[in-house]
Formats: structure tokens, sequence, C-alpha cells
């Protein structure tokens, strides 16, 4: 009957260099993610509220 290893497998330096990377990589494109989301919900309200607020100048420059 084989005998299992008494060692510890280890994971080189440049194997956690490269999932490291690779973690990072995959927070960034992440956070660009959202950054966009947040940027299409701000865009999708902001004509809303800016042709509201044109609204009452519009009115007061008829009435002059």
């Amino acid at each position: 009957m084989p005998m299992a290893s008494s060692t510890k497998k280890r994971t080189t330096m440049a194997k956690l260099n490269r999932e490291n990377k690779l973690r990072e990589k995959r927070i960034e494109k992440q956070a660009r993610k959202d950054a966009r989301r947040l940027e299409a919900a701000d865009a999708a309200t902001r004509p809303a509220d800016a042709d509201a607020d044109e609204a009452p100048a519009e009115a007061d420059a008829r009435a002059s």
C-alpha cells in the first residue's frame, strides 16, 4: 500500500503572482462596470431633472 507524502505541495511565487494579478484585474474590471452602470443611471435620471428645472424658466420668459 503506497504511503502518502508527508511534504506539503507548495505553490510557486510565480503562480501566486499570476493569481494575484488576475484577482486585481477582475476587481478593476468590476469597478469599471459599476462606474459605467452608475453613469448610465445618472444619465437616465439627469434629463428628467433638467427638463423640470428648465420648465419654470421658459414659462417666466414667455410671460415677460
